[in-house]
């Protein structure tokens, strides 16, 4: 069994739990693209595009991607679209 998968019923029913990031965003840095790790477990997003009509959410959910080895796709914004301290969701 996966790891972000839960059984739920004794029918072997899997259903699918969406892994949650928690991450913290700079915009206009000219250390990124990178990602860093902080001791809490939070994720530290640089990247280059400006928080500007939603620039840099998109560039952050590119290099979360890549980061994570999943395509753009699988990553979705699930909380703190205006805001530096985000929550990404990733499905499978």
């Amino acid at each position: 069994m996966r790891a972000s998968t839960l059984r739920l019923s004794p029918h072997n029913e899997e259903s699918r739990v969406p892994l949650v990031v928690r991450a913290t965003i700079t915009p206009n840095s000219r250390k990124g693209p990178l990602v860093e790790t902080l001791d809490d477990g939070t994720l530290r997003l640089y990247v280059r595009a400006p928080a500007v009509e939603g620039k840099a959410n998109k560039a952050a959910i590119e290099l979360l991607a890549r980061h994570l080895g999943v395509s753009k796709g699988t990553v979705r914004l699930t909380g703190g679209a205006t805001s530096r301290f985000k929550r990404f969701e990733i499905a499978d």
